[in-house]
């Protein structure tokens, strides 16, 4: 009897999975492309100046300090949100939250992987799209390869980061990923109109 209750509760167990947000979204307009890019890891990092240096040494890629930078090394890259916080993202599997457990040097890093997804943005008419509800300049000069900001996308805010001369990745909260793929989907389709 003992038997047949253990196997009925186990069958009744609820099983729990995560599904990625946007999961099979995918739009491509003449000029522009978006699509949702896998799931990386990603931390919050809080630090002053003195804990820079440690902290750049245990996640393998340096911090960088001017506004609008990021940094990438070996699949990780760390964009500055402020004169003491970035994001940082590594999307081949490590973990920046464990790498960041083993310094002793002050500072604060939250995981917040399950927060946050990316949508890349691609193609001649990128910038025309994003700026359709973003106000920044992205123009070359203004937002080079390699610029990275918090800004805003329609009512939300975004963290905007440039991999290339003619493509983008956004990043947005989970929460507001469906807000942001539709509002860039119009926007690609008013591009390419």
């Amino acid at each position: 009897m003992a038997k047949a209750a253990a196997k009925k509760s186990a069958a009744a167990a609820p099983s729990v999975e995560r599904r990625p947000a946007l999961i099979g979204q995918e739009l491509s307009a003449t000029g522009v492309a978006l699509a949702v890019l896998p799931p990386a890891e990603r931390i919050s990092l809080r630090a002053p100046d003195a804990s820079v240096a440690a902290l750049s040494k245990a996640l393998g890629v340096t911090l960088p300090r001017k506004p609008k930078t990021s940094a990438a090394r070996a699949g990780r890259t760390a964009l500055w949100l402020g004169p003491d916080e970035w994001l940082v993202i590594d999307e081949v599997g490590r973990d920046p939250l464990a790498d960041c457990a083993e310094v002793t040097v002050l500072h604060s890093a939250v995981g917040i992987s399950h927060r946050n997804v990316a949508i890349s943005v691609t193609g001649p008419a990128a910038a025309a799209t994003i700026n359709s509800g973003c106000p920044q300049d992205l123009s070359l000069d203004a937002f080079p390869v390699g610029a990275a900001s918090r800004t805003i996308l329609g009512k939300v805010e975004i963290v905007l980061l440039r991999t290339a001369s003619d493509a983008f990745r956004v990043e947005c909260w989970r929460s507001f990923s469906d807000y942001v793929f539709l509002f860039l989907s119009e926007a690609a389709r008013d591009a390419a109109a």
